[in-house]
């Protein structure tokens, strides 16, 4: 244990807290932590799970009389937790009117005093923005219209600033407005790359693609499905002709190592014998730790999963001048973390938007584009799938499902579909439960990679979810671990680059991830599984399904639930100021 961790264990003994609660409030707290806890014993409540009674019963134990219910420092905690519990819904910001009742319902008895406190101790950041909207305009008789009165948000202050972050990068890469290339040469540039590379693409993706030549930053849209794959990847190699030829260079992305192997082994196929003629892949990760780019053409796949934060450092990478592409499915879910970045860029009306869209196949779509397709309209029909590529699975309990996943993934679709076990992923709409993400890890474990679990509970060749962010990685990540060394584990990710992570609270068992988890990835084979009692939502089905490339199973225990949730559970509404930023700027 480190000299960081016991000092902060020695403040948690005498506030009656467990010692385990140490290495988080240090990663939380940084290297000060044990001063800052022993100072203010309400920081307790940055931590996820302990709740305002535990931190005020540490707090009475640690400062006596001193803790009083209107203490600042309470009153500022107070504010801080509310909006972490927004930030965990998405929410980059709160409106102050509604901030107010929430603090007061979490014990505060003077709310606009705890708003105040957060503020001028710098735990929370507020913003305003007036609505640009001429229907809120009151006209005086001389014509000049009177101002509405600002609306006051309060953010944390790394999630309010990062999101302010990405709207002033985005209005700096829209201020650029240089085309790359006029209309008629992008144009004929796509007609020339469609025939080296023997294919054709729909007049709306060639639209499309002259769009990405004359506008600095533009959404392109595109459906579910290995048929839309397939036309995203044909774009793609277009758009890498229009920044060859044009000589600006093209830079391709992805939010995780797994999306990039997924997103060159789309290219490989459109390309047939010559892959190297085309563009590779890289996550953000790599992106980022390569440092500010001078391409002139920067596109992002999977954009949808995204939260505001990841996408700030995106846009911070992208050169003066340089064009920036998001390519985005808006039916999926938005981001596990604070922001519905694509969606704020649509509404905002300061980016074009375009599609992308594969021609209609004689066949029409395949069965899982077609049930993806069906979800997001708010059903779920049986579909006809001849090569077994969609399967319902239903189960009576949890503890069915969870021994159908494991079927599935050790047995039945190695079996019957010629896919190996360590390329099927299971998506599970839960973390805990019987069939939640730790049981069916656990459960994956013994049967695929057994072992003592000598490592912090992990051992070499387990599959392996990365939780944070470091040299080469991001949250999201899966890989192989392949081994120990002093420098921390070193996991072997998909596409075959190998990373050591030094912090062993990164590393999650990677079999069964969660949605939010699963975002933004996509395997050859997944295995959605829907438990009892889950909330279940159309966005969160409809993303399961969009993970899939060959095969998706659906274990589905909810008893009804599935079908009512896709039919009546849109995706929550997020509070967020992006809209603002960009109309304002």
């Amino acid at each position: 244990m480190s000299e960081a961790v016991e000092q902060v264990g020695a403040v948690l003994d005498r506030m009656g807290a467990p010692r385990a609660l140490a290495p988080r409030l240090l990663a939380l707290l940084g290297p000060g932590a044990a001063a800052e806890l022993d100072a203010d014993p309400w920081l307790l409540l940055r931590v996820p799970r302990v709740s305002v009674e535990q931190a005020d019963f540490c707090a009475r134990r640690h400062l006596g009389e001193a803790a009083r219910p209107d203490d600042p420092r309470r009153l500022a905690a107070l504010t801080v937790y509310a909006l972490h519990r927004a930030a965990a819904r998405g929410h980059t910001a709160v409106e102050e009117k509604r901030l107010l009742p929430m603090v007061g319902q979490l014990g505060a008895a003077a709310p606009r005093a705890a708003l105040e406190a957060a503020e001028s101790s710098g735990a929370a950041v507020v913003f305003e923005s007036t609505d640009d909207s001429d229907d809120d305009f009151d006209f005086a008789e001389d014509g000049v219209p009177d101002l509405p009165d600002p609306e006051r948000f309060l953010a944390l202050p790394d999630v309010g600033h990062g999101e302010q972050r990405l709207g002033e990068q985005l209005l700096r890469l829209i201020g650029g407005n240089d085309p790359i290339m006029d209309s008629a040469t992008a144009a004929e540039t796509v007609d020339a790359a469609c025939a080296k590379a023997g294919f054709t693409v729909s007049d709306r993706t060639r639209q499309a693609l002259v769009t990405v030549a004359l506008r600095p930053v533009a959404v392109l849209r595109h459906g579910p499905g290995p048929e839309q794959a397939g036309e995203v990847a044909r774009a793609l190699v277009c758009m890498h002709a229009i920044a060859t030829d044009s000589q600006v260079g093209m830079v391709l992305a992805a939010p995780t190592a797994q999306a990039a192997a997924a997103l060159d082994a789309d290219l490989a196929r459109v390309l047939g014998g010559a892959p190297e003629e085309g563009p590779r892949a890289v996550s953000l990760a790599a992106l980022a730790a390569a440092g500010p780019q001078e391409a002139g053409l920067v596109v992002l796949c999977e954009s949808m999963s995204l939260g505001a934060a990841r996408a700030a450092e995106l846009a911070s990478l992208c050169a003066d001048g340089a064009h920036l592409v998001l390519l985005a499915d808006l039916d999926q879910a938005p981001s596990a973390t604070p922001g519905q970045v694509v969606a704020d860029i649509v509404r905002s009306r300061v980016a074009h938007t375009a599609e992308v869209a594969a021609p209609e196949a004689e066949r029409g779509p395949g069965p899982i584009a077609e049930l993806a397709a069906a979800v997001a309209g708010g059903e779920v029909p049986e579909v006809d799938a001849p090569a077994r590529e969609v399967v319902r699975v239903p189960a009576s309990s949890a503890e069915e499902a969870a021994h159908r996943v494991v079927q599935l993934v050790t047995d039945s679709i190695p079996r019957a579909l010629e896919i190996p076990a360590d390329q099927v992923q299971v998506v599970a709409a839960r973390e805990d439960g019987p069939a939640g993400a730790r049981a069916l890890n656990a459960a994956c474990k013994e049967r695929l990679n057994p072992g003592p679990g000598a490592h912090g509970g992990f051992d070499p060749g387990d599959r392996v979810l990365l939780a944070a962010a470091g040299p080469g990685y991001a949250p999201g990540d899966t890989g192989v671990l392949r081994g120990f060394g002093e420098a921390g584990a070193s996991v072997e990710l998909s596409g075959g680059a190998e990373v050591t992570v030094s912090d062993p609270s990164a590393l999650r068992p990677g079999w069964a991830v969660t949605v939010a988890a699963a975002h933004g990835g996509r395997w050859p084979a997944v295995v959605g599984v829907f438990p009892p009692g889950v909330p279940v939502s159309r966005p969160q089905v409809y993303t399961t399904l969009t993970r899939a490339v060959r095969h998706v199973s659906l274990v589905d225990a909810t008893g009804g639930a599935l079908e009512a949730g896709v039919r009546e559970n849109t995706a929550p509404v997020r509070t967020t100021r992006l809209v603002h930023i960009l109309r304002e700027g």
